[in-house]
């Protein structure tokens, strides 16, 4: 069932649980998305990130194949643009038929990412998509040795409140300790889970956490108790596909290529199972 995160997120929001959104940036990894989504009978939520796009498959391409691998599955799944910084190309994704976008004008001031937003979610209307938008900043974790999100980059509850007022998102990204990437070794980030709370208490919306890799068992658990109802996770999936292709080329370098691209995007499914069950999103697909 294709559709936006529209109704998925106002479900959760309304049982007390959230809707794991997973990275993905081909057919195969859309397809392990989705199939670990139907073994667990949970909603779910392919999140391509628009800097992926643009660089592998553009939206032209590869949106219509895992439109219809969505149309064909069991249980509700959308596709969202992650990121979605270029509103000219973020335009186009809704053209071709994404259910949902994420607008992210968080580098620029208060006032221009609410005027860029507002007019996102008007545009969003008329293809009945649904719209992700973020206040505050997070760090990422890469090659380039950014570092992890700090107290300055942290949304501040009173200008998310109204910000959702005056753009009617149907959803919200908000920094409040995580950071995009992979943690350093045994780290654990510290979440201020009353950021969430006084939000969610002054306007009662889907709210979202990015960089969920890593994050913690019990930090996710609370932060869907405080009120998070969308989760993102990209890199932990994609390093269960990366140690498998590891382990096998180790084993033996001669391995046939298609079943060790089968196998890579396999191995990553259990690590999905695992985070819809800590999400509480388990079972909650529509019959």
């Amino acid at each position: 069932m294709y559709e936006s995160m529209k109704g998925m997120l106002a479900k959760a929001n309304a049982e007390g649980y959230a809707v794991m959104a997973i990275n993905a940036f081909n057919l195969e990894t859309a397809r392990g998305v989705i199939t670990a989504a139907e073994e667990m009978n949970a909603p779910i939520i392919i999140d391509l990130l628009q800097d992926h796009v643009k660089s592998f498959f553009d939206c032209d391409i590869l949106t219509q194949p895992i439109i219809k691998m969505a149309q064909a599955a069991s249980v509700p799944v959308a596709i969202n643009l992650d990121h979605g910084h270029d509103i000219a190309h973020l335009k186009r994704c809704l053209h071709e038929g994404f259910s949902s976008v994420m607008c992210d004008a968080s580098a620029l001031s208060p006032e221009e990412n609410a005027r860029v937003t507002r007019g996102i979610v008007e545009l969003a209307q008329t293809y009945g998509a649904s719209v992700e938008a973020e206040v505050g900043n997070m760090g990422r974790i890469d090659e380039s040795g950014a570092m992890l999100t700090d107290d300055e980059m942290y949304t501040n509850p009173d200008v998310a409140i109204k910000f959702i007022q005056e753009t009617g998102v149907d959803a919200l990204a908000v920094s409040y300790g995580s950071t995009h990437g992979d943690y350093p070794e045994g780290y654990v980030p510290t979440f201020h889970f009353d950021i969430v709370e006084k939000i969610k208490a002054g306007t009662g919306a889907p709210l979202v956490l990015h960089g969920g890799s890593g994050a913690g068992e019990e930090n996710m658990r609370r932060s869907v108790e405080a009120g998070i109802n969308k989760i993102n996770v990209g890199t932990d999936y994609m390093i269960a596909q990366r140690e498998f292709v590891a382990k096998v080329l180790a084993e033996n370098p001669g391995y046939d290529y298609p079943t060790l691209v089968e196998g890579s995007w396999k191995a990553g499914i259990e690590v999905i199972k695992r985070y819809i069950e800590i999400s509480g999103s388990a079972g909650k697909a529509r019959s």
